[in-house]
């Protein structure tokens, strides 16, 4: 168990240093759902399922969601249509 906990956490410090050198909004809202999404995980594993059900509910669901209408209305969601497109 012990060996999942420190896996995890390392994914935890990867996640954190790509959402901060992530070039793309989109990317580093994603990036951050898995992050939210691990740490739900990571309480739940130490024991803690009221914080691991707000964790997910709140941070993995409600926020990205509320990143994703800010980007769609700041326009940051332009950028994925022409990378499509190439």
């Amino acid at each position: 168990m012990i060996g999942l906990e420190v896996l995890l956490l390392a994914f935890l410090i990867f996640c954190a240093a790509a959402a901060i050198l992530c070039r793309r909004l989109v990317s580093a809202v994603i990036i951050f759902m898995a992050y939210s999404a691990v740490m739900s995980l990571l309480w739940f594993l130490l024991e803690s399922p009221d914080l691991a059900v707000t964790e997910a509910a709140v941070w993995a669901v409600v926020i990205s969601l509320l990143f994703f209408l800010t980007l769609r209305k700041i326009n940051g969601l332009k950028g994925m249509e022409r990378d499509e497109e190439d």
